[in-house]
């Protein structure tokens, strides 16, 4: 058997037409999936008995299997099991008036950056289109009948590291036959793989949905030492692909930058980075993430008042600022806190 998720609707139509079925029912099966969030074909009931006996022994819907749900106040952690055994974790965002869903794209992560807990296994492998979609539509159905809006690939792993699986995963994301959401509302957030975001550019799947970038640094030498992708995806070079990426007016790259104690939570730091950003203050706007804690690494979170001071001094340099006070870190579910764990 094989799975049904990573069909786009022209390839489930030509499976659908070899197998002798009517035009139309690639479109239905697609809509019970994705819009009725309904995974038993048995319950299909606008197609033939005939038809659904067939595509349940021909398909399987769900490429993961729940095992946990460790709710906090502001977000849950769901905890699933890959058919090779390794856990995947998701994070429902429960904002003030709508659900964000953070999916992971891969099982642990090559990119190495120190202060991430998600790095210190490394990476074990590339998440499947199947087993990426399925973490949407197993935590649908569980917050049923409220609807998430917003999707970011935020959690386990790179994104564009795994460029197909999840441009993939994406295409069903944003397209009518699929779960329909607006490109406006699925974001990508990257450690800044120079060469996949040019591609990203380029693609007609990926180049509208939101893009946002950990910058962590506003030096070359620094983010060498927090992030070593930089060593290969220079930090200036990184700018200026940024620069030069086609945003429709009015829209704008996130620059993440994780505010670590002591270590890049400076005036200067601060004052740098706006100078990184020059004139083109309308291109980004800038997520100032305080440092979420993990007891197997070093690092510290910076008091508030010094987030706040480094806000106001970009702020005064014309750039958009904000401070992310992140959701999920009592379950371990914050940003950098994503470990393929379970809570003890």
């Amino acid at each position: 058997m094989e799975y049904i998720t990573p069909y786009n609707l022209d390839e489930l139509r030509v499976l659908t037409s070899k197998w002798g079925m009517p035009g139309y029912r690639a479109l239905q099966i697609m809509g019970w999936i994705y819009k009725k969030f309904q995974t038993d074909f048995e319950l299909m009931t606008d197609i033939s008995k005939e038809e659904r006996k067939f595509l349940k022994e021909k398909f399987l819907v769900h490429a993961l299997e729940f095992q946990k749900e460790i709710p906090a106040e502001d977000s849950t952690k769901y905890l699933f099991k890959t058919k090779d055994g390794h856990t995947v974790e998701t994070v429902l965002i429960r904002e003030r008036d709508h659900l964000t869903l953070c999916v992971s794209s891969q099982i642990g992560c090559a990119v190495g950056c120190k202060f991430c807990a998600t790095a210190i296994d490394g990476l074990v492998r590339n998440l499947k289109t199947e087993e990426i979609i399925d973490q949407f539509l197993q935590v649908q159905r569980r917050v049923m009948p409220q609807r998430i809006r917003n999707v970011v690939f935020m959690g386990m792993g790179e994104p564009l590291a795994n460029y197909e699986n999840v441009r993939k995963a994406v295409e069903i994301m944003v397209s009518p036959w699929g779960i329909d959401l607006s490109k406006r509302r699925v974001s990508i957030s990257t450690s800044g793989l120079i060469a996949q975001i040019k591609r990203m550019s380029k693609d007609p799947i990926l180049r509208d949905i939101n893009l946002a970038v950990s910058i962590n640094a506003p030096y070359e030498k620094l983010r060498e030492t927090l992030m070593p992708i930089s060593k290969t995806n220079g930090l200036l070079e990184l700018i200026q692909t940024l620069k030069d990426y086609p945003y429709p007016k009015g829209r704008r790259i996130m620059l993440e930058y994780v505010l670590i104690k002591g270590i890049n939570d400076t005036k200067e730091c601060a004052v740098a980075l706006g100078r990184l950003i020059g004139r083109h203050k309308n291109k980004f706007k800038v997520n100032l993430i305080p440092y979420n804690p993990d007891p197997d690494l070093p690092y510290e979170r910076p008091q508030l008042a010094q987030v706040y001071e480094f806000q106001k001094i970009l702020w005064s340099m014309g750039i958009s600022t904000f401070v992310r006070l992140s959701k999920g870190i009592s379950v371990f579910g914050a940003c950098g806190q994503l470990r393929k764990r379970e809570m003890v």
